[in-house]
Order: structure tokens, then C-alpha cells, then sequence
């Protein structure tokens, strides 16, 4: 797994161990962030971050700053290590450790908003998940934000959130959807 562009172009990153975490694979990366264009400036939260692939691609393209929220403690090790290792810390990236719920909380009662949300929960949890996404996540956007959902196609992560591109890579389904 690799960075595919910017500043961190063809840069390596590590991937957790095991099948818990499932990275996304280096052309369906290219492929979002082609359709997504500039990032410059951006605010990028990264929920359910993993190795932190997506948001660490959103910094190297432009993305001022990236908060990565990850509950897995093997997956939190490898984010931080490939954050490490590209020279990345706060304020540009923050990890926050810990359930998403909790950050998606957190972040709202601090005010905070994003131009671009980074969603890829563990599929089995996906279809779940909406509802409550959907609810939360409006008032934690900026104005013209965007949301990236990946998840499995044949269990889409389902928002109330108007989709502005929904493509398929194999089994995995990406949607960008606007605020």
C-alpha cells in the first residue's frame, strides 16, 4: 500500500495485521480522490481511520488537516506509525483513539465542521450505522462539504445525504455524497 500522489506520492504505508482491518486498495484511492479534485485547505475527519490511508492521502493532496479516529488498538499502532514516518502530527494530523460515536460527540459539542468526511467503517457494520450517521453528521459539515462512503456493495453504508457519485470497484462501493 502506497500514497498515490502529492507531496507523499509513492511513499509506503503500513497496513494492520490480520483481516479486521480491510485498507483500501491503492486504485480505488486514485480513482476517489481523481473524482474529489483539489483538497487544498481542507479540514478531513477520518472516521474509522485503519491505517489512515485516506486521510493521510487528503494531507498529501492539499488537506490542511486531518483528525483520524480508530478504536482498534493494532490498527491505531500502524496509523500512528505510518503518521510517524511521514512526519505528520498536530495540529495537521490529530488521532483521536476510541469509538466513533464518541468523536462524532465530542466534535459536535466542540463545534467543529469539515469540508471533507472519510468514511469507511468495517463492512459488517455499514448498513447499522446509517441512521444514526445521517442524523449526526449535517451539522458537523461545512458549507459545501462532501462525504466519502466505501463500503461493500452488496451492504451499502446508506446516507440521507444527497449522492453525487456512486461507483463500484469489485465489491466495494464508493459514494461521494454533498452536504
Amino acid at each position: 500500500m502506497r500514497v498515490v500522489a502529492g507531496r507523499f506520492g509513492g511513499r509506503r504505508l503500513q497496513a494492520p495485521p490480520g483481516t479486521a482491518t480491510r485498507p483500501t486498495a491503492d486504485r480505488v484511492r486514485e480513482a476517489l480522490f481523481s473524482s474529489l479534485g483539489p483538497l487544498d485547505g481542507d479540514a478531513v475527519l477520518d472516521l474509522f481511520a485503519g491505517s489512515g490511508a485516506l486521510g493521510i492521502e487528503a494531507l498529501s493532496r492539499g488537506a490542511a488537516s486531518a483528525l483520524f479516529v480508530e478504536r482498534d488498538r493494532r490498527a491505531l499502532s500502524v496509523l500512528r506509525a505510518n503518521l510517524n514516518a511521514l512526519g505528520l502530527g498536530p495540529p495537521e494530523a490529530a488521532v483521536r483513539p476510541g469509538d466513533a460515536r464518541a468523536a462524532l460527540r465530542d466534535a459536535l459539542a466542540r463545534g467543529d465542521t469539515y469540508d471533507l468526511v472519510l468514511l469507511d467503517p468495517p463492512y459488517r457494520d455499514a448498513p447499522g450505522l446509517g441512521p444514526e450517521l445521517s442524523e449526526t453528521l449535517p451539522d458537523l459539515l461545512a458549507p459545501g462539504a462532501r462525504v466519502v462512503c466505501e463500503s461493500d456493495r452488496r451492504a451499502p453504508l446508506e446516507l440521507r445525504l444527497p449522492v453525487v457519485l456512486d461507483r463500484r470497484y469489485g465489491d466495494t462501493r464508493l459514494r461521494i455524497h454533498h452536504a
